[in-house]
């Protein structure tokens, strides 16, 4: 990294961040500002200006989910092979297509290669950016620049205020029309796309790029990775009943689902104020397993604590407490859970195909959530007793645990 520290700032936690990963950073807080000043809005636009009906809104949005998440390997391997500046900017030029598209689509079919365009360069760029910020963590630890983990926050860190600042920007530009608000988000990667053009190195010293096949076979038969992906899996399937169980009990408690909005911001909220502040104190006392458990157990607290308030059956603010509850401990086991999986994954990839791994992070996963999510919702709609959907919920991050590799 000699070329690239140039004067390395050093952040708050004493972390040492070389230009790249400044960059990489700061990409990610532009990507999620860009991307939610739009998808928050997407429903809407389908559901009341298109006239969709409510299955094909669902079926247009999994099918963003899809060719993104579902994707996220094929990105890798594409970052491995050919480095990380070539799948940025393609990923760049894709999503301002993409949005393009969308803001002037009006025909299903229209609205449909829109989003896959979309998705498919989120699969490219984020995770390009995202294999390339846990090998630069990875090379500034082992350099004495820090924790690889407080790194990952960061990143974590950055990503959420752009979740946060993004719908913001596209409540304001709403005003106008929707096709302002996909322009404004297309313009904003165009920026993205000019700087990293500028900024992002032609070259990365000490990166190689991957030559040759064989990489998959060898992650199928990689035990351990493979255990982590499963376990990953489990906690984002818990995280997902934020819009699957959490909007349901929150009906049930206030009558409608207006508090929701309450509960994300505090969510988002607390990612930004503590992730960093959490992240310091498990390097400290914990190893990355031990961060994992104690995340995947603050978890399946959360729905324990929904679970045991569920017989009484209490509504209105005092409803709403075992809700806000689930969600402050769900984020915390967050903020353990998220950073340290993707510090792990370089400890368990082969050499040169760390964008490969991480994608099948994302794509083992989440498959996981996409069988696991059908299931929950049969569970929350089968007529059991109140208190047993949440306990089932409970138990899947507990049991996750016994699934984590040992170091």
């Amino acid at each position: 990294m000699t070329s690239l520290a140039v004067g390395p700032r050093q952040a708050e936690d004493g972390t040492r961040l070389t230009p790249l990963l400044r960059l990489l950073i700061l990409t990610q807080l532009a990507f999620n500002i860009g991307f939610f000043a739009v998808l928050p809005f997407l429903s809407e636009h389908l559901g009341q200006a298109m006239g969709m009906a409510g299955w094909l809104v669902g079926f247009v949005l999994g099918l963003r989910t899809f060719s993104q998440q579902g994707l996220f390997v094929v990105g890798g391997a594409l970052a491995d092979r050919y480095g990380i500046r070539p799948v940025v900017l393609a990923g760049c030029a894709l999503r301002i297509a993409g949005f393009v598209w969308l803001g002037y689509a009006r025909e299903t079919w229209t609205v449909v290669g829109a989003v896959l365009l979309i998705g498919f360069a989120a699969a490219l760029f984020s995770l390009a950016v995202e294999s390339e910020v846990a090998r630069q963590a990875v090379v500034s630890e082992e350099a004495g620049g820090g924790s690889r983990t407080r790194v990952l926050a960061l990143f974590t860190v950055a990503g959420q205020a752009g979740a946060f600042v993004g719908p913001l920007l596209g409540a304001l530009l709403l005003a106008m029309d929707f096709r302002t608000v996909c322009l404004a988000g297309a313009g904003i990667f165009v920026l993205v796309l000019a700087g990293h053009a500028w900024l992002l190195p032609q070259h990365i010293p000490g990166r190689a790029r991957t030559r040759g096949k064989g990489g998959m076979r060898a992650l199928l038969r990689n035990r351990r990775f493979l255990a982590l992906c499963c376990a990953y899996g489990a906690y984002l399937l818990a995280y997902n009943q934020l819009y699957l169980a959490l909007p349901a009990e929150v009906e049930r408690a206030a009558g409608s689902q207006a508090p929701l909005a309450w509960l994300f911001a505090l969510s988002s909220l607390l990612v930004v104020t503590a992730q960093l502040p959490v992240t310091r104190w498990a390097a400290v006392r914990l190893t990355l397993r031990r961060s994992m458990v104690v995340g995947l157990l603050l978890i399946s607290a959360g729905f324990a604590v929904v679970a045991a308030a569920r017989p009484a059956a209490p509504t209105g603010t005092a409803g709403l407490l075992p809700a806000a509850g689930f969600v402050v401990l769900l984020t915390l086991g967050q903020m353990l859970v998220a950073p340290v999986a993707r510090a792990w994954v370089p400890d368990l990839a082969e050499e040169g195909r760390l964008g490969l791994y991480t994608g099948a992070l994302s794509s083992v996963s989440g498959l996981i959530v996409l069988a696991g999510s059908s299931a929950t919702g049969t569970l929350l709609d089968t007529g059991l007793p109140p208190a047993v959907p949440w306990l089932v919920l409970a138990a899947v991050p507990a049991a996750a645990i016994g699934l984590l590799p040992r170091r």
